[in-house]
């Protein structure tokens, strides 16, 4: 009722378990899926790891089709928000690593869960890259690792450098500041890191950095 009183979004479906969900995803093809954390058969994180999955992801480092092309098929993907009661446990790094877009506590209001709707399916993520880094961190602070440079190794030398100020949360227009890059140009390398790396998320992005020692 909620999604069908917008002008602008259109309700295709909902799903009770995680095994549902995951036909769901692949015979609605929604652009954004809303996804309890905690359902029966299937949890929420790997239905979403299954989903996200689930389409074959072209290589552009093999030839399989440049960044555009490989960006394309990331893009062809539902944007997944993640419903939990806590925002900072471990259940919320292990769906950062499925690849959800965002996550919002189920006693939210309605408002908000319209406006975060919109905002991934803007391609953007509802959960502040700083609120990533601290829970990433949290998780990751006993490990102690050391950089490893490999990691990255498949991006260029600009890729990494706006790599490295997505991870610590700037937004594109800080990027660009800071870069001395356009927007758009900021906005392509993104897409072509989120391919090169087969991450799905700017959330993917801070995690991954910090995990591999690339960030303290």
């Amino acid at each position: 009722m909620l999604i069908e009183s917008q002008p602008d979004l259109q309700f295709v479906g909902a799903a009770y378990d995680g095994e549902a969900a995951i036909v769901l995803a692949r015979q609605a093809r929604p652009d954004v899926m809303l996804m309890d954390i905690r359902m029966p058969l299937l949890d929420g994180i790997e239905a979403t790891a299954r989903i996200l999955g689930a389409t074959d992801k072209p290589d552009s480092d093999s030839g399989e089709c440049d960044a555009d092309d490989c960006a394309t098929v990331l893009d062809a993907q539902p944007k997944v928000i993640m419903l939990t009661t806590f925002q900072r446990d471990e259940a919320v790094v292990r769906a950062i690593h499925a690849g959800a877009d965002g996550f919002i506590m189920k006693d939210t209001t309605p408002e908000f869960v319209l406006a975060s709707i919109r905002t991934v399916y803007a391609g953007h993520s509802v959960i502040a890259p700083t609120d990533t880094a601290d829970i990433i961190r949290a998780q990751t602070s006993q490990k102690h690792r050391e950089p490893t440079a490999e990691s990255i190794s498949a991006l260029s030398a600009r890729e990494k450098e706006v790599f490295l100020l997505a991870a610590r949360g700037l937004s594109n227009a800080d990027i660009a500041q800071t870069a001395y890059i356009s927007e758009a140009t900021v906005k392509s390398h993104i897409r072509s890191i989120l391919a090169k790396l087969s991450l799905t998320s700017r959330v993917q992005i801070v995690a991954h950095a910090y995990e591999n020692g690339l960030l303290r």
